[in-house]
């Protein structure tokens, strides 16, 4: 089963899409705190106060879809061009709330307490950098968050250009 959590166009500016539970934001332009000991360079997990999601556009709408799910998602059957899988635990007694950049944009993500796979799917990233001001929205992203236990962060397919260059210049720490 599919509960849909949220699904709208985002205006973001930086790229930057967080998803957080704690009093202090997730993303400071620090990348060491969001990513240290993962691999991938889309999806920080590992600051404890939340997700880092680095979207393709610096400034603009892009389509996210987040939803939760049963169980682990299918074969995407190549609709998606990047995707990257990290676990996050939403604490007790918090709840989460997605932001842009500096707070511009935020709203809650209705997502129960407990121990979760993340898998962050994009298409369109190579188009989002080029066009990063366009007027349409030109990338698109698909949140699918799990109950599962902790594992390290594992890159699912890199398609994108973009996504090669982030993994290269902010993942490899681990």
């Amino acid at each position: 089963m599919e509960r849909v959590l949220l699904d709208q166009v985002i205006q973001t500016d930086y790229g930057q899409l967080d998803l957080s539970w704690g009093e202090d934001g997730v993303f400071d332009g620090n990348f060491e705190r969001s990513y240290q000991g993962q691999v991938n360079g889309l999806v920080g997990a590992a600051n404890p106060q939340g997700v880092h999601v680095n979207l393709a556009r610096r400034s603009g709408g892009s389509p996210v879809r987040i939803v939760l799910l049963d169980a682990p998602p299918g074969s995407d059957d190549g609709q998606w061009e990047d995707i990257v899988e990290v676990s996050i635990t939403l604490p007790e007694g918090h709840e989460m709330m997605w932001s842009t950049w500096a707070n511009e944009n935020t709203g809650p993500v209705d997502l129960p307490p407990g121990s979760y796979r993340l898998r962050v799917s994009a298409k369109g990233r190579d188009e989002g950098h080029a066009g990063e001001f366009a007027e349409v929205s030109v990338d698109d992203y698909l949140l699918q968050f799990w109950p599962a236990p902790w594992r390290l962060d594992a890159i699912g397919r890199t398609g994108s250009e973009d996504a090669r260059y982030w993994h290269q210049s902010v993942g490899n720490r681990r």
